[in-house]
């Protein structure tokens, strides 16, 4: 029987995120203490618990077929895989950083200067790019403390919420890019594994679509319905069924989660009322 094996980080935050999402599409896994290879009971999926800057160069190498990561370190490892869907989690940014009382004030200012970093390629390239020559001293953890302890001029690093950087007395700069989780795949499976591998992205999908939308109901006036319809960014047409009182119907539809707010507002102007708000546990195209 043909499998799909996937490659997971062995631990972490990327970790839990990317179980939760194969759990949610229905993939009942039995993960053990210290366990690095799980078969699904319910799903042709193997999933292997690997280092994360291990992991694109086993999905190259073929000894797994895909893989969860983070656009970050697809980029630093510079291996061509497929990119098969964005997750949506483990967002981030990779960016420069300076000491609050830095003399730098602009990217150019870093000509001749030593940068610190656990992205030695991707902030070669990036300053290559810009015509600035830099020099790099790669440390693999703790980054942040570089200028600190005059290891460096400034940082390229991971930022997610900036707290690390604050705490340690720096600041922004300038972003070299926007990360999040991605599912990557070898560019030469078989069919049969490709099937798998399509299956799993379709029930992704309509996890990924269920977590960013809401199901909306409300009471409407019948001569506001049309208007309300209007406003309303649904997938085909809204559900509209006749309430008890004379002249009012209820109308149901899909609101997407970064719209929410503005669209409420408009819907409770034109006359909405007794609006309700469901999650959408999976979604179907």
């Amino acid at each position: 029987m043909n499998t799909l094996k996937i490659a997971v980080q062995k631990s972490g935050r990327l970790n839990e995120d990317s179980l939760k999402l194969l759990k949610d599409c229905g993939i009942s896994v039995d993960n053990g203490f210290d366990q690095l290879r799980v078969q699904a009971r319910n799903f042709p999926i193997e999933i292997f618990f690997l280092r994360n800057s291990d992991i694109p160069q086993y999905v190259k190498d073929g000894v797994v077929d895909c893989a969860i990561i983070g656009e970050n370190l697809l980029i630093e490892n510079e291996i061509s895989l497929d990119v098969i869907s964005k997750l949506g989690f483990s967002k981030c940014k990779l960016s420069v950083a300076i000491p609050n009382n830095s003399p730098i004030e602009k990217l150019s200012d870093f000509e001749g200067k030593k940068i610190a970093t656990s992205y030695p390629n991707t902030v070669l390239n990036f300053f290559k790019q810009n015509n600035i020559n830099i020099d790099i001293h790669e440390i693999s953890g703790s980054v942040e403390i570089a200028p600190n302890i005059g290891l460096s001029d400034g940082i390229v690093d991971i930022v997610s919420s900036g707290n690390t950087l604050f705490k340690n007395n720096l600041k922004p700069l300038q972003t070299l890019f926007e990360s999040e989780a991605v599912l990557v795949a070898n560019p030469e499976l078989k069919e049969e594994v490709a099937a798998i591998l399509n299956k799993l992205n379709f029930r992704i999908q309509s996890v990924l679509k269920a977590r960013n939308s809401k199901y909306i109901l409300m009471n409407v006036p019948n001569e506001k319905i049309e208007e309300i319809s209007s406003i309303l960014p649904v997938l085909k047409s809204p559900t509209i069924m006749p309430l008890g009182a004379s002249g009012w119907s209820s109308l149901h539809s899909v609101i997407n989660e970064n719209q929410f707010w503005d669209v409420i507002d408009q819907l409770k102007d034109a006359g909405a009322q007794g609006i309700l708000v469901v999650p959408i546990e999976k979604m179907v195209l």
